[in-house]
């Protein structure tokens, strides 16, 4: 049963990871996913330093604070110190991705955190803890219902603004030109990263927080250039990967997470040879 719901957990993070991965993959933002989830981690220190508290809520208010201050930190960059785009990401992200890692480092003994759950998060953990009813019925694990409560999220979100993401990330220039609030659609895409990659991270770290953003997105992509399919083969190809890393790092006993990531990895060379042969290709419908 345990099995179940760590892939369960896996399945669902995926799927709201791989929903907004598309449209950055699109958007050729791939980074701006990479830079969030690093630049969540001081945040995540402070909220454990201050609470003394593993607990949910501290460390989303925490992350929270630290996504939104590297958007910042990047749109200042760009906007008023002109700096190319690709620059400013990864300056923002790797200066407060190494100061997180400084500081979980320097005070491991006060926080109970250290790198290897940041970069691969506790997933396995995740059937400990339970959600139990006052009277006593347990209705699994808390992770499952966040993760689950973050994917009905996302997909609503990607649901009643599909037209206004779809135009702003094919053709931005026609969007504007035609009345198209296209900063706004950049910042409910934006919010909608920052929003996954702190929830997600708890539960399966950063590496497989970008893995899941970036990955099934850029395989889907490989397979069609209709965004509806990209949307649901993107999905389809987290849930493969979640459930053959597990299978994966069960046999070996290694890490799910690296597993995870290892498989997605694969799947995406696969589809990209079957690409190149043109046995599969980018359908239009």
């Amino acid at each position: 049963m345990d099995a179940f719901w760590i892939i369960l957990t896996a399945a669902l993070i995926a799927a709201a990871c791989a929903l907004p991965g598309c449209f950055l993959v699109l958007r050729k933002q791939t980074m701006l996913g990479d830079a969030i989830s690093h630049a969540i981690l001081p945040g995540i220190f402070f909220a454990y330093w201050f609470t003394g508290s593993r607990a949910s809520l501290p460390m989303i208010f925490g992350a929270a604070a630290m996504g939104l201050f590297c958007v910042l930190a990047i749109d200042y960059l760009q906007t008023r110190l002109r700096m190319q785009n690709d620059a400013a990401i990864g300056l923002s992200f790797t200066f407060l991705f190494a100061v997180g890692v400084i500081l979980i480092s320097a005070f491991s003994g006060q926080v109970d955190l250290d790198q290897e759950c940041v970069l691969y998060g506790d997933i396995v953990f995740v059937p400990l803890n339970t959600w139990q009813t006052a009277a006593g019925v347990n209705l699994g694990p808390v992770d499952t219902w966040l993760a689950f409560g973050l994917f009905l999220l996302v997909a609503s979100l990607i649901a009643f603004g599909f037209k206004g993401l779809q135009i702003t990330s094919f053709d931005p220039e026609f969007a504007a030109a035609n009345g198209i609030n296209t900063k706004f659609w950049n910042i409910v895409l934006l919010t909608c990263v920052s929003v996954v990659a702190v929830v997600s991270f708890q539960s399966v770290g950063a590496i497989l927080v970008v893995a899941f953003m970036v990955v099934p997105a850029a395989t889907a992509k490989l397979c069609t250039n209709a965004l509806k399919t990209m949307l649901w083969l993107s999905m389809g190809f987290g849930l493969m990967a979640s459930i053959v890393g597990y299978g994966l790092a069960s046999q070996l006993n290694a890490s799910v997470a690296g597993a995870i990531v290892t498989i997605s990895g694969i799947i995406f060379c696969i589809v990209l040879a079957l690409n190149q042969l043109k046995i599969i290709g980018q359908v239009k419908n």
